[in-house]
């Protein structure tokens, strides 16, 4: 019997890419999965796959950066299941891209709205549902809050943001037995990283040239980290930023 079997897990951003993976690991674990996102259709599909292999799934359409539809979100989420064991904060976009004098004080508050701020309110949310019997939260935080690329300033300051947001909350919550962590993904095949790349798919294949193993990652590779962190291997395992990145940063 696996550990997650009974547990319940919520995935923000959970209908595409990673959170998608995720989502969906969770279920084969025999976690119980709510999803959060903006598009209903895309969470509705998620929940149709994760039941059709016989695991049990929630869409709640939520946008991260509004604190009363977090606050909703964990409503449902506890009200339909019980509890909160796991969250993945994962909600975000690419945001306002270019050189910086070319940004507008728009575009770094939309971006900080979604990818810094709504992750400090769904942490928030969370770790209140998580008093009661402990939890685990992981943050998606990026290899771009750890090192510099041209073009990304507010997108790096946002994940940044969230890196420092998680050690500081792994620290306040370790005595209530909630760990918080982060994985920070290099390059990885989702249509974000084609939306970075102009829609080009030429160009966002051409990226796993800067990457040491020599290619792009998938979605399901970071999912299992997600996973690893939220599970009992890593049960000393809080405030670490988990890079996951085909050795981008370290090199």
């Amino acid at each position: 019997m696996s550990q997650f079997e009974g547990k319940v897990a919520l995935v923000t951003g959970g209908t595409t890419g990673i959170g998608r993976a995720t989502a969906v690991t969770f279920a084969r674990e025999g976690a119980k999965v709510a999803l959060a996102g903006r598009h209903v259709d895309e969470g509705k599909a998620v929940v149709s796959f994760i039941k059709q292999q016989a695991g049990d799934a929630l869409f709640v359409q939520t946008d991260v950066s509004q604190a009363r539809d977090i606050e909703e979100l964990i409503q449902s989420v506890v009200t339909t299941y019980g509890r909160l064991d796991y969250a993945v904060n994962n909600a975000g976009t690419e945001g306002a891209l270019g050189p910086i004098t070319t940004l507008s004080e728009d575009g770094w508050e939309n971006t900080i709205a979604i990818n810094l701020r709504g992750t400090w309110l769904s942490v928030k949310a969370e770790v209140g549902a998580m008093l009661a019997q402990g939890g685990a939260i992981v943050n998606v935080a990026s290899a771009l809050g750890m090192v510099g690329i041209p073009g990304m300033t507010i997108y790096a300051a946002s994940k940044s943001g969230v890196i420092g947001l998680t050690q500081a909350a792994a620290i306040e919550y370790a005595k209530e037995g909630i760990r918080v962590n982060a994985v920070s993904p290099g390059p990885i095949d989702t249509t974000l990283l084609l939306h970075v790349a102009g829609g080009d798919e030429q160009a966002m294949n051409q990226m796993s040239n800067i990457i040491p193993l020599g290619r792009l990652g998938h979605p399901e590779e970071v999912a299992a980290a997600v996973v690893w962190l939220c599970s009992d291997a890593a049960s000393f395992v809080t405030g670490h930023n988990l890079v996951v990145d085909g050795g981008y940063v370290a090199q």
